[in-house]
């Protein structure tokens, strides 16, 4: 018998990590990314620029999971950033640069919450943000493109990252 929410035996649990969004304003993006936060149990989405609004294409895609997760919004990401910074978060930034580490090989060898920098749609993170950050790492790319959509890379750090915390 397939299982649903309902009868699966999944226990509820809440991770300390909170994701922060630089600039992600695709309203699917942003109804995927809360659909990926509600799974992982995680703390908050924080999404950092201008414009950034949760419409009925947002939620056509979230799935009412915007009614369970912790949500807010901030002009500056740089603001954002040195607030969890002096917060006592540790900073992961989900991007291929020169000194990024293979996730897959990544050992989160900390007791601090976490958070996790996903950078712009188009342009990624920035090298400022990169400057800010405790870690930096990538997932492999084995085909032609160097990028793939922020939802599925997060889907893969969350799962990454969760799966270190539970161990």
């Amino acid at each position: 018998m397939q299982l649903n929410h309902y009868n699966s035996n999944f226990k509820k649990q809440q991770h300390a990590i909170k994701v922060i969004c630089d600039n992600v304003t695709n309203a699917p993006n942003i109804g995927s990314l809360f659909r990926v936060a509600d799974a992982f149990g995680i703390e908050e989405l924080i999404f950092c620029g201008k414009n950034i609004q949760l419409g009925r294409r947002m939620t056509k895609t979230s799935r009412s999971t915007e009614k369970y997760v912790n949500y807010s919004f901030n002009d500056s990401i740089e603001e954002q950033i040195q607030s969890l910074k002096a917060s006592g978060y540790f900073l992961i930034a989900l991007e291929i640069a020169e000194n990024s580490e293979a996730l897959s090989s990544f050992k989160l060898l900390t007791n601090q919450p976490i958070a996790l920098i996903l950078g712009d749609e188009n342009f990624g993170v920035s090298e400022t943000l990169l400057n800010l950050v405790d870690a930096v790492v990538h997932i492999n790319m084995y085909g032609n493109n160097s990028s793939m959509n922020v939802v599925q890379a997060t889907s893969i750090a969350l799962f990454e990252i969760t799966k270190q915390l539970n161990s």
